[in-house]
Formats: structure tokens, C-alpha cells, sequence
């Protein structure tokens, strides 16, 4: 999730585990907590685009660093706050569960989390929940935020913050049951139209949980359709891709090349370029792929050979213009509007 939301869950957990006994610190410390395993990004500049993929959500949002940097913070803090009520126990839970709610919260996206580093590096991902969503965010920083002005031993502060967690994490349980019955969709229209699939990545557009896409992986490509909760009718139009996946047998000796196909979790297109290929990874989609002209993919990955015939790489980019003509299509899409 955004950096935002992560600051405001760590928080939270920080004062549900301790607020009572050092007030605002709770929050304050528990905001850090939150941020921490996020902080992997600062090794970028020192890491090619292969490795920067790899790398982020890896070590720091596992539970092998939850369970060894927990206790060493629990000491340094309370060393810090010696004088405090809260204990060893206190403060290294307060991490613990800010590392491992952090870590949680972001396996619900897309990106997928490596929570089982260095014994394994699949990146564990539900699908259920854009990395941005107002519906969770909002409900939930008001809530935790009217909490901070209030004593920390005012019933209402815990009632407050108790409130935040329970109101987003019922949002989730919601976008949960959204995908469960969405894929139900999905499923019936491939077959009712005969499309053979192996398997398919379902998630929701941006900001919401009501219009949803399915990614379905074909024999030779890709079908890919939207579904709306406010649809009038169940039908879903499918939309095919070809993989083109003979143009990547020149790359697969490449180490950084396979791994690269492991983060996409084989759910990628290939287009051919001058200087090499372009990998799409589908498992993000087109923010704007539900348009009638269609979209572009999120992320692109640019692979070529340089002139010592060493594989380079660069990731592209794609937002699309944000403005009132793209919401109010959006916006009537996620209302039912075809």
C-alpha cells in the first residue's frame, strides 16, 4: 500500500499495543514502525532494474526481519524511554506488529511479497485491494488522528482507534467477498463464450473495489475484460493479446532474465523492438485499459543487448493523462456505464 496508509495502520497498532501506557508515542512510534520495512527503496540508486524488482518487498517486509530487528529496537526504545511505562515487551511488539501488519497489507496488492525471505522469494499477493484506496485510508486517519487528541487513558481514545482498525480491516474482509463474486463472473463468461484458460489474475481498478479486471492466461495469450459491480448484466467483453513467447528464447540463458520473468509470475506479452524486446507485465494491467480505444500497460520492461552483447535493462512507465475527461469516464465506467 502507499506510504500513507502504511503510516496510519502502524499507528494504529502502535497505540492498540501500548497507548495506553506512553500516549502519542504509541502513535508516533508505531507511524515508524509502519514506514520502516519501506525504506528498502533507499538501496536503488546502487541496484540495476532486475535487482530494484527483486529486492523491494524482500528482506525488510519478511518475517524473518520482523522476528530478529523487533527485539533489537524493543531494547534500543526502551533504553531510550527507561523511565516509561512501557517494557521490553511492549516496545518490541509494538515493531513486531507494525513490521508484520505492514507486510500483510501489502500482500493484499499486486506487486506481491517476498514474506518467506531468503527461503523463498515468491512474492505473495491476493489481488483484493489497489495500493491506493480512499475507501480504506480516509475512514481510517480520521479516525486514528481524532484519537490523538485525546488522553491516553480516555476511553474514547481507544474506542476511536479500535474503530479505525475495525472499520478498515471490514473493508477488506468487503473487497475480499468483491473478488470472490466478481471471479464467480469472470468465470461464467469465459465459459459461456468457450475460452480455454490454465489460470487468471483478477484485481480492482484504481482507488476502488467495485470495478474489477481479470487477466485469464490462454493457450498462445491473454484475455483480459472489466467487470463492474453496478454492471446491469454479467456478461464480460474479452479483450485478446497474443504472448509472442518465442521472442524471449534469445534472453533465457540470462540469469537477470529469468528472474525477471519470475517476478511477472509468467503473466507478460512481448513486443518486438529495434534494438531487443519489450516486456508487458500484465499482472498490473492498463489503468485506462477499460476504455473503448483501450490502454497501455503500467509497467513496461525494455530488454536489449549492448554492443558487448551484455543484456541491459529499463523499466517504462505508463500514467495516463489524469484529468476531468478521464475521471468522468472512469467514474461512469465504475458506475455500470459501458
Amino acid at each position: 500500500m502507499d506510504s500513507l496508509t502504511q503510516i496510519v495502520l502502524g499507528a494504529s497498532v502502535g497505540e492498540a499495543v501500548c497507548g495506553k501506557r506512553i500516549g502519542n508515542k504509541a502513535l508516533v512510534w508505531g507511524a515508524v514502525a509502519g514506514t520502516i520495512p519501506d525504506l528498502d527503496v533507499l538501496a536503488n540508486p546502487w541496484l540495476g532494474m532486475v535487482e530494484e524488482l527483486s529486492f523491494h518487498r524482500s528482506v525488510t517486509h519478511s518475517v524473518l526481519f520482523a522476528l530478529v530487528v523487533s527485539p533489537l529496537l524493543g531494547w534500543l526504545l526502551r533504553r531510550l524511554y527507561r523511565h516509561s511505562e512501557a517494557s521490553f515487551r511492549d516496545w518490541t511488539l509494538l515493531f513486531f506488529l507494525g513490521f508484520t501488519t505492514h507486510a500483510l497489507l501489502d500482500s493484499f496488492t499486486t506487486w506481491g511479497t517476498q514474506l518467506f525471505w531468503p527461503f523463498s522469494n515468491y512474492g505473495v499477493a491476493f489481488y483484493n485491494i489497489f495500493v491506493v484506496d480512499p475507501f480504506y485510508t480516509v475512514p481510517f486517519i480520521a479516525l486514528v488522528g481524532a484519537a490523538a487528541f485525546y488522553h491516553r487513558l480516555n476511553p474514547k481514545r481507544q474506542w476511536l482507534n479500535y474503530g479505525g482498525l475495525a472499520v478498515s480491516s471490514a473493508y477488506l474482509l468487503f473487497s475480499f467477498a468483491a473478488k470472490t463474486y466478481v471471479n464467480s463472473v469472470f468465470e461464467r463468461s469465459l465459459q459461456a463464450q468457450q475460452i480455454q484458460y490454465t489460470s487468471y489474475i483478477s484485481k480492482p481498478t484504481p482507488l476502488n473495489t467495485i470495478l474489477w479486471t481479470v487477466t485469464a492466461a490462454g493457450k498462445d495469450g491473454y484475455y483480459t475484460g472489466f467487470y463492474s459491480l453496478l454492471d446491469d448484466t454479467q456478461h464480460v467483453d474479452f479483450a485478446f493479446e497474443p504472448r509472442h513467447a518465442q521472442l524471449v528464447e534469445p534472453y533465457k540463458n540470462n540469469q537477470k532474465f529469468r528472474r525477471l520473468l519470475e517476478i511477472t509470475k509468467g503473466y507478460y506479452t512481448v513486443e518486438k523492438t529495434e534494438k531487443g524486446i519489450v516486456l508487458n507485465d500484465l499482472r498490473f494491467g492498463q489503468f485506462d485499459g477499460w476504455r473503448t480505444e483501450g490502454g497501455h500497460y503500467v509497467f513496461k520492461y525494455q530488454v536489449w543487448q549492448d554492443k558487448q552483447e551484455d543484456l541491459q535493462f529499463e523499466m517504462i512507465n505508463y500514467r495516463p493523462k489524469v484529468d476531468k475527461a478521464y475521471f468522468t469516464s472512469f467514474l461512469g465506467r465504475v458506475a455500470g456505464e459501458e
